[in-house]
């Protein structure tokens, strides 16, 4: 097999539509690594994946340091000896890994990438409003868009969030379902609270309400909620996937391409959790539409939920010269993979460095 003769790495920068607020950050930019790469019979792929500071203990500079490291290496090597190699020490930086090695496997023509035929798949729709009447307008909006389940933030203040969990359930009444999501910030104490006070009307599952290494708050949490608890920080891994299954009211594990580092392991992983008795979710909202393409092309035979891989729909600009299709609450699916947009691409990069 020929062997690879070029790799790009850039850091880009995506201004958002509007803030996008979680317990522990807002974002006003997406700034992905954006990899692309050639072979020597001019075969190309491209991937990214976007460092969420606070999210993990992973920090920008320092995947930036990995990922060029990695791609200066992969010179002249064949395609899969490459993507072993960085595997082999992927846990060094997940997000820089994964934009490298989904980068190769896009370029090998990774089988989840195309189809036979189009497909559809529903996402969810973040609910961004705090107040009753402009969260009774949003989902409004939201379901007449096509969207059939929204996420509502919580993990700051117990009564408020309770009150505003109330306020969606009233709005989306029998026409949509809702995901509580904490991002990791409630206390013990607090999640304890908030789950005694909530009424499970309407509510699919409760997300991640205790520090992601706090596995003993949240079993806890997990026993007490009238809704099923979804773990989501601390699923990077088979292991892991295992361990949740043994937890008394988790019902479901979110897992994301860039914890996960390649299509194959991210697939294995979500089959592991129906082995293990939960249900999958799938998705990273602060995907751009590279990795919510490659998101999706995996969802498209294992997710049968709303999918969480809906980052394309933030920021201002769009990455591949055919969009991808946003339709009645559904991203939509070609047979073939996208190709990049060369001028929009430049125009976002912010530092760029090629090894050749």
């Amino acid at each position: 097999m020929a062997t690879i003769t070029k790799i790009s790495v850039r850091r880009l920068n995506l201004p958002l539509v509007r803030p996008y607020r979680l317990s522990y950050r807002t974002f006003e930019v997406f700034e992905p690594f954006l990899v692309e790469i050639e072979d020597a019979d001019g075969r190309t792929g491209f991937g990214d994946a976007h460092v969420s500071p606070g999210s993990s203990a992973e920090t920008r500079e320092g995947g930036w340091a990995f990922l060029t490291a990695q791609a200066r290496a992969a010179i002249g090597c064949r395609p899969e000896d490459a993507k072993a190699s960085i595997l082999d020490v992927s846990d060094q930086s997940k997000v820089a890994a994964t934009s490298l090695v989904a980068a190769i496997e896009v370029l090998e023509n990774h089988p989840a990438l195309t189809a036979s035929a189009p497909s559809a798949l529903p996402l969810l729709a973040p609910l961004n409003a705090t107040e009753a009447g402009a969260i009774q307008e949003e989902i409004d909006n939201g379901t007449r868009a096509g969207f059939r389940t929204f996420k509502v933030k919580v993990g700051k203040d117990v009564q408020a969030d309770l009150d505003r969990v109330r306020a969606a359930q009233v709005a989306a009444h029998g026409r949509a379902t809702l995901r509580l999501d904490a991002n990791r910030a409630f206390s013990r104490e607090d999640a304890l609270r908030f789950a005694d006070g909530l009424d499970p009307s309407g509510i699919e599952l409760f997300e991640q309400p205790c520090d992601a290494e706090d596995w003993d708050a949240n079993a806890a949490i997990a026993a007490a909620s009238p809704v099923p608890l979804m773990l989501d920080e601390p699923i990077s891994s088979l292991a892991d996937i295992e361990r949740a299954g043994a937890i008394l009211g988790v019902g479901f594990c979110k897992l994301k391409l860039k914890r996960f580092v390649s299509l194959d392991r991210l697939r294995d992983g979500l089959e592991a959790v129906r082995t293990h008795g939960m249900e999958p979710v799938l998705g990273d909202g602060l995907g751009s539409e590279v990795h919510s393409w490659l998101e999706a092309c995996v969802a498209r035979t294992t997710i049968r939920n709303a999918g969480e891989f809906n980052g394309f729909l933030k920021p201002r600009d769009r990455l591949f010269s055919t969009p991808l299709r946003f339709e009645n609450g559904a991203i939509h699916l070609g047979t073939a993979s996208p190709r990049l947009d060369r001028a929009t691409v430049d125009r976002l990069t912010t530092e760029h460095v090629t090894y050749s």
